[in-house]
């Protein structure tokens, strides 16, 4: 999963001689946080909505207001931004992209090639929709959560899934952090009538470590949150198919 897939492309971008009132009147109209700031078309730092107020004089101030627009009008970008900013290039993975994150607490990341010209952004909410689309939560509303030791393959457990007509949709698994010969594993299949999937459950404790199991309905999420997102990650999957 790379981040040239995931980043959006749409990207705005500062001159670094631009004013910081520009800046936020950019913010505002785009509803973003962070611009990535260039000098001669690359990369030099990046600003975001803080920066600002914490360069914007406070309501308490004694200016008045043509004298506060004067302010405004006249501070560089350059001047308040983040120089040298933590970047990703396209060929990165996302999962390195979000390790960048959540080390360093930001919400999103410049994407630059290797003139370190800025080609788009990556932030937490392409995460978000990479997760979800990883998940299939649109595609299988059952998930099962299981625990298993080393001589249990991966072919085991789906094969006592799968007998009962489902469709699996994704499995994700690592390893368990006290036992790392153990694994933890997380398989999401297609709807099971009730008494077929007690049935399931029952065989499977059987055999391994239950965990959970648990049966998401997002026909319960507004259809105006979500039907965008569906749509999106349904397109992207078939594209992909």
């Amino acid at each position: 999963m790379l981040v040239k897939d995931w980043m959006s492309e749409e990207v705005i971008v500062l001159d670094e001689n631009a004013s910081i009132m520009k800046a936020s009147q950019i913010m505002k109209e785009h509803n973003i946080r962070r611009i990535p700031v260039v000098k001669n078309g690359r990369l030099v730092g990046i600003i975001s909505d803080r920066d600002i107020k914490e360069a914007t004089p406070s309501k308490a101030t004694s200016l008045d207001v043509h004298e506060l627009y004067y302010l405004l009008a006249e501070v560089r970008v350059k001047d308040i931004m983040t120089p040298d900013p933590i970047y990703v290039k396209p060929t990165d993975t996302v999962e390195f992209a979000a390790v960048l994150m959540l080390e360093n607490r930001i919400s999103g990341l410049p994407v630059v090639d290797e003139e370190q010209r800025v080609i788009g952004i990556i932030t937490q909410t392409d995460i978000f929709k990479l997760f979800v689309n990883i998940t299939g939560i649109y595609q299988g509303p059952i998930q099962i959560g299981l625990e298993i030791d080393p001589a249990t393959t991966l072919d085991e457990v789906i094969s006592k899934i799968t007998k009962y007509g489902v469709k699996i949709v994704s499995i994700l698994t690592y390893p368990e952090e006290i036992s790392p010969d153990r694994r933890q594993v997380f398989i999401r299949f297609t709807d099971l009538a009730e008494d077929q999937l007690q049935s399931l459950l029952s065989e499977l404790e059987a055999s391994y470590r239950v965990r959970y199991w648990a049966r998401d309905d997002v026909s319960k999420v507004k259809p105006k949150d979500i039907s965008a997102t569906r749509k999106a990650i349904l397109e992207e999957s078939v594209a992909e198919a």
